[in-house]
């Protein structure tokens, strides 16, 4: 992998940068969302395909930030479990913290039953992954979940770059970089890319187009089920096995 960031900043500057105020435009909480997992070797040519048709988010001079996400769930695994077995209007619910700048936000993420991604959050002043106050209120609002029956599960480190199309309609994630906390377990999957098509509806896309002339298929493991998989010892697997191994031979 170009695993130095400093390898791929010849192909970072081929972007047109584009700021956080700009980029704001392009929320997309209420999305349609297509994910797919590479290796990282292949990052440098996608990037330098990807270069005329978007823009990237470019913060003090940077060009990807660093995030650390804290995941909850039931004591049981309730939400992981939903996802295992395929149900949909199912949530995740999270701790987000932009190392970078300092900010963070409580969210909840529910994908509807009609495959639609639909995110609501509240910025906090408190980075402690506590669920209170705001963020109670928030989640006893969107979900059936109370706040005392939530504990913090997984911790998430990764960076990511943010490109926009064009035409301002298309958010394009590329996670890099996964690193995964639960209790004592450690899970580094270093050669791992996880990148995101995220629109209104779905729709053409420059990045999607690449991915098919790649054959990079889309993939339906989020970065939760991987970390509660990779980290946990007696969770539910069946469904998640193949996936889990296949990235764990391939990319760790």
């Amino acid at each position: 992998m170009k695993s130095d960031l400093n390898e791929l900043l010849p192909i970072l500057k081929t972007f047109d940068p584009i700021t956080l105020e700009q980029i704001n435009k392009v929320k997309l909480l209420d999305r349609m969302d297509s994910k797919y997992m590479f290796h990282a070797d292949y990052l440098e040519e996608i990037l330098s395909l990807s270069g005329k048709d978007y823009f990237i988010l470019e913060i003090a001079g940077r060009k990807f930030a660093r995030y650390k996400t804290t995941y909850f769930d039931t004591p049981d695994y309730e939400m992981y479990t939903r996802h295992h077995n395929g149900k949909l209007n199912r949530y995740k619910v999270r701790f987000r913290n932009y190392i970078d700048s300092g900010i963070s936000f409580f969210e909840i993420k529910f994908k509807t039953n009609k495959g639609r991604t639909i995110k609501s959050r509240i910025k906090l002043d408190d980075k402690a992954p506590v669920i209170a106050g705001e963020a109670e209120k928030l989640l006893e609002r969107k979900t059936n979940y109370k706040a005392s029956s939530l504990i913090p599960v997984l911790q998430v480190n990764y960076n990511r770059m943010t490109l926009i199309n064009r035409n301002m309609t298309e958010r394009i994630t590329i996670d890099f970089g996964l690193s995964y906390t639960h209790n004592d377990c450690i899970a580094n999957i270093p050669n791992l890319i996880i990148a995101e098509v995220k629109q209104e509806k779905t729709d053409k896309s420059t990045f999607t187009a690449i991915m098919q002339e790649k054959r990079i298929k889309t993939v339906s493991l989020s970065k939760y089920c991987l970390g509660i998989a990779s980290t946990v010892k007696d969770v539910k697997l069946n469904n998640l096995k193949p996936k889990v191994r296949y990235v764990n031979q391939l990319f760790s």
